[in-house]
């Protein structure tokens, strides 16, 4: 059964390491799923989300010539958190908001080194 990429598999997890964990496919074939994308939250040590022998859905997210898979556990599954609300704005609604902070602070600014600047004199007369 050729890996296909976007496909999701059931696998064996089969080794563990510090960067992440083989998984063996249906057909023997062994993929790497990074640190990364073994769960949503971040993740210091691959031990506390998978042990050796653990089954888990994955998805098929790389294949390069030499034959090498990339798989992730987070992909595999439907998210059923939605993204949070900041994410939900988009780039150029963000980049106006920040423009228009960016000036009304700007001219706060420039109004009180304004009235620094008039209201101290050093005390000789100017002739």
């Amino acid at each position: 059964m050729p890996i296909e990429l976007g496909s999701v598999l059931e696998g064996v997890v089969t080794g563990i390491t510090n960067f992440g964990a083989f998984i063996e496919l249906p057909g023997g074939v062994t993929g790497l799923v990074h640190i990364s994308e073994i769960a949503e939250v971040y993740v210091k040590d691959v031990h506390d989300f998978l042990k050796v022998g653990d089954k888990v859905n994955i998805k098929v997210i790389s294949v390069d010539p030499k034959g090498k898979i990339g798989l992730s556990i987070k992909q595999a599954s439907p998210s059923t958190r939605s993204k949070p609300k900041r994410f939900q704005v988009s780039f150029e609604d963000r980049l106006a908001k920040f423009m228009k902070e960016s000036e009304e602070r700007q001219q706060v600014l420039k109004k009180s080194t304004d009235s620094k600047r008039g209201g101290r004199s050093s005390g000789k007369k100017i002739e």
